[in-house]
């Protein structure tokens, strides 16, 4: 699996050229799975949450599953306290069949 990496500082100035670059990558990622390890990130606000959140958005128009690797906790703390933390983890492809 093919992961892609976020950089050490993330904050608002770099945020859409950040965004840009994975979305520029997500196409060429094998598999089906577009996974991001957070865990260069030392610098970095909510933007960095904002990035994330539409990367996920990307991945899952083109059919692939989301999820994160190596998320700081003072992120994570953040990615809870404006309720998102479950849309980082992975992301089922469809939506589980029911069972009868």
């Amino acid at each position: 699996m093919s992961v892609l990496v976020l950089p050490q500082e993330l904050t608002q100035p770099q945020a859409n050229a950040c965004l840009r670059a994975l979305v520029q990558d997500l196409a060429s990622l094998p598999g089906a799975e577009a996974a991001v390890d957070a865990s260069p990130l030392s610098r970095f606000d909510s933007s960095a949450l904002a990035v994330l959140l539409e990367f996920r958005r990307a991945a899952l128009a083109q059919g692939k599953r989301f999820s994160t690797q190596g998320l700081p906790k003072r992120l994570a703390d953040l990615a809870t306290l404006y309720g998102v933390i479950e849309l980082l983890s992975a992301t089922p492809l469809s939506p589980p069949t029911p069972l009868n």
